[in-house]
C-alpha cells in the first residue's frame, strides 16, 4: 500500500473562492500535503498536465457550476481522481453512498482545520485500500 503521508500525497484544490481557497491551502500545506491550487476549471485542468494528485478537494458550486460536473470533467482529464467535497449539507443518504461507490467523498462545513486534515487522511486511505485489494 502507498504511503499516504503527507509528505507524499498531493492535492489539487479547485476553489473559485480567493480567500477559501487560501486558507485551505495554508492548513494542507502546514500539515505537509503538496497543494496545487486552481481558482476555476480552466486553471484547474492545467494543473492536471503537470501532475496526477492524489485528491481534488472542492466545493459544491465552482463558478457556478455543480461541483460534481467538474469533478466529473476533470476525471477525463484524470481516470480515477479521488474527489472530497466540502459541502454545507449532506441531506440524503443515498446520495452519500453514491458518492462513496465513485470515490467522491462530502464532507459537510463547518469545521476546523484539524477536522479536514482527519478527513483527507481517512479518504486518501479508504481510496488506497480500495485500489491495493483490487
Amino acid at each position: 500500500m502507498r504511503d499516504l503521508s503527507p509528505t507524499n500525497a498531493s492535492i489539487l484544490l479547485l476553489d473559485s473562492d480567493t480567500g477559501m481557497r487560501n486558507v485551505l491551502r495554508e492548513v494542507l500545506e502546514n500539515a505537509g500535503y503538496l497543494v496545487v491550487a486552481a481558482g476555476g476549471l480552466g486553471g484547474a485542468v492545467d494543473r492536471i498536465k503537470e501532475m496526477r494528485p492524489d485528491l481534488l478537494l472542492t466545493r459544491p458550486y465552482i463558478n457556478s457550476m455543480p461541483g460534481r460536473i467538474a469533478a466529473d470533467f476533470l476525471r477525463s482529464k484524470c481516470p480515477g481522481l479521488p474527489i472530497l467535497i466540502v459541502a454545507g449539507f449532506i441531506d440524503d443518504d443515498r446520495v452519500r453512498v453514491q458518492n462513496a461507490t465513485d470515490e467522491i467523498h462530502t464532507f459537510p462545513k463547518p469545521f476546523s482545520g484539524d477536522d479536514l486534515l482527519a478527513e483527507v487522511k481517512h479518504v486518501l486511505q479508504i481510496v488506497y485500500q480500495k485500489r491495493s485489494q483490487a
